[in-house]
């Protein structure tokens, strides 16, 4: 039998898209090996938010030629749609395609071994959302459920539009559809996924938003947590909050971009608020979901940002008290405006900024987890290895670990929280 391995960077439409790529193989009678084995063919589905992407993508061609050098190389995802003259200079690339017309990688496959094939077609000539199907994930209990693609935000600094292309969602009746299946493979919880979430429904017929899609998959039966990946703070409304609050099996989870919290980098990075208009979302969230998870992406060194533009930032993230926090630096993206600003921030005062942000994130984490001593939380356990220790994740996005001897991986139990620990909690069976 032939066997296929996958390499997956950057976010979770792109763990999605290779889940569906690996089904997509099954079907055409490959199976499925870790990286590190010899395959017959290795997938990298790739990322280039930031340059250290390109790079890993790269490394990645690379060790994939040294495993076997026989192996058709495929290339795939956002590095390959916005760079296939690049990807193609790589003499171990045999087969470029990027973030579309996906669905056809068998038979491209096939025309590969006889000679190498750049299928990167222009964004142009996307017209709908894309063919592949939904499969599950390397995890148990959580797959990922794509149901929008593309993005029309054009922030400054993101090349994500170039390489996604234009605003297309999956019909509601088929998103549903597919929830169902994932249900029926045994999966308990499911994240809803999108380039821009928020934009859900805006291109079909009839007028559906998010809110309506979430309350349809709400009632497939079975489906014991649904969780959205990440929304604007534009695109949080009354209706969403409703829906978290109106059905059990919405988690209490937010992840809501900040990226700056100084009015004057916000406007440069093409943002739709202010930090003042942020914090009065964070605010009223709470008030209507107190318990509520919040997470955020911070990014630090955009272009001409200062010591004192950056101290705001620490301030707003303060005062949002987020439960996490991601912080990643300001890369420079060829073809986006910001590439082009002036005072670009040196890499040592990113990481110095980086540094400061992360341990602030990690303080404010530690601080949002000690508010469930005491308490007893609903855990999908998840991961059941060979010691005593079994660890699964809240609705709000909290990994607890207890002790136990049984297999609890997709069981929903009651557990007493104890302790705060380094990753998360700790906690007793009832």
């Amino acid at each position: 039998m032939a066997t296929a391995a996958f390499y997956t960077l950057g976010c979770k439409v792109n763990q999605t898209d290779t889940a569906a790529l690996q089904n997509l193989l099954a079907q055409a009678g490959y199976h499925t090996v870790t990286f590190d084995e010899v395959a017959d063919v290795y997938v990298i589905n790739t990322c280039t938010v930031t340059h250290l992407g390109d790079r890993k993508s790269r490394q990645m061609i690379r060790r994939a030629r040294r495993k076997n050098p026989d192996a058709v190389i495929v290339v795939t995802g956002c590095y390959a749609q916005v760079a296939a003259d690049d990807i193609m200079n790589i003499s171990d690339v045999d087969l470029a395609i990027g973030t579309h017309s996906r669905e056809q990688l068998p038979e491209l496959i096939m025309q590969a071994k006889q000679g190498r094939i750049n299928c990167v077609a222009p964004m142009e000539q996307k017209h709908s959302f894309d063919g592949l199907g939904v499969a599950q994930s390397g995890e148990r209990t959580r797959a990922f459920l794509k149901v929008q693609e593309g993005c029309r935000q054009f922030c400054s600094y993101c090349i994500v539009p170039y390489a996604r292309g234009p605003v297309y969602s999956r019909p509601l009746a088929e998103s549903f559809h597919e929830a169902q299946k994932l249900v029926a493979q045994g999966f308990r919880e499911l994240v809803v996924t999108g380039i821009h979430l928020g934009y859900y429904g805006v291109d079909l017929a009839g007028d559906f938003a998010l809110s309506d899609l979430l309350r349809r998959l709400a009632s497939v039966n079975g489906l014991a947590r649904i969780r959205i990946s990440s929304l604007e703070p534009t695109e949080v409304t009354a209706d969403l909050l409703d829906v978290m609050q109106d059905y059990s099996n919405v988690c209490h989870h937010l992840h809501i971009p900040l990226q700056s919290g100084d009015d004057d980098v916000l406007r440069r990075m093409n943002r739709k608020y202010d930090a003042s208009e942020f914090l009065r979302l964070v605010d009223w969230i709470r008030a209507q979901i107190p318990d509520i998870a919040l997470t955020t992406d911070v990014m630090v060194g955009f272009p001409g940002e200062t010591e004192e533009q950056f101290q705001h930032t620490c301030e707003v993230v303060h005062r949002a008290a987020f439960s996490r926090l991601h912080v990643f630096k300001y890369s420079p993206r060829q073809g986006t405006p910001a590439a082009n600003y002036d005072q670009q921030v040196p890499p040592p005062i990113k990481d110095k900024r980086s540094h400061t942000l992360t341990e602030l994130g990690e303080e404010l984490a530690v601080q949002y987890r000690k508010r469930f001593i005491g308490t007893t939380m609903n855990v999908l356990f998840e991961e059941d290895p060979t010691s005593n220790q079994r660890a699964g994740l809240t609705e709000h996005y909290l990994r607890v670990t207890v002790m136990s001897s049984k297999d609890l991986v997709g069981a929903i139990l009651p557990v007493k929280i104890t302790s705060v620990v380094a990753d998360g909690l700790t906690g007793r069976l009832l």
